[in-house]
């Protein structure tokens, strides 16, 4: 079994689909604090860097359990961009998103104790169609709150795909962790059989 640092539905249910037993125990972990921190440092290494935070936050409350930390950044032209702060702030990322391509970082690291045992990190490109604003607002109609709490304001599990011409990367690192790379260290670590 591992530990989960997230209460993100969709890492639980890859996990959960995998046949991976796990615990959930959402990591208290600032953050907006950790990013401001990191002013300046690439979309990779802000992803990781949170990754591990909450990896770590949590293993200090599973002393020997292997803790899984994971974060997911999306960037635009340039421009990082965080989970909505509200419908109208959705709003205005999908007029942004608009015609461009998405950078998904998905970021996982897992630990046991105060040791890293992994590093995983993956990139997707999501090339968003250009998106009308009465698209946008029936969108925000089916799909709000729910992509409150996603970075790029979709899901893929659901009205998502609707966003985007094409999709290069691995679908899970899209949901929001490289699966197939987390299985292979959780066979090394013998937390699956090999």
């Amino acid at each position: 079994m591992i530990v989960l640092a997230s209460k993100s539905a969709s890492r639980q249910a890859m996990l959960a689909a995998a046949g991976v037993a796990f615990e959930a125990v959402p990591a208290d972990v600032d953050e907006r604090a950790l990013e401001t921190a990191m002013n300046g440092a690439s979309a990779d290494t802000i992803a990781d860097s949170l990754a591990e935070a909450k990896a770590l936050a949590v293993a200090h409350q599973r002393p020997g359990a292997l803790v899984l930390g994971s974060d997911s950044l999306v960037v635009v032209d340039g421009q990082r961009f965080d989970k909505p702060a509200s419908r109208e702030n959705a709003a205005e990322h999908l007029r942004f998103f608009s015609g461009r391509t998405m950078e998904l970082h998905s970021a996982v690291v897992l630990v046991r104790d105060d040791r890293v045992v992994a590093r995983i990190a993956r990139i997707a490109r999501l090339k968003v169609r250009e998106l009308s604003d009465a698209f946008i607002e029936s969108y925000l109609d089916a799909e709000w709150p729910e992509v409150a709490y996603c970075v790029g304001v979709f899901r893929i599990e659901a009205l998502g795909p609707q966003l985007f011409e094409s999709i290069d990367g691995d679908q899970f690192t899209v949901l929001g962790m490289p699966l197939l790379d987390v299985l292979a260290v959780l066979r090394a670590e013998g937390v699956l059989p090999s």
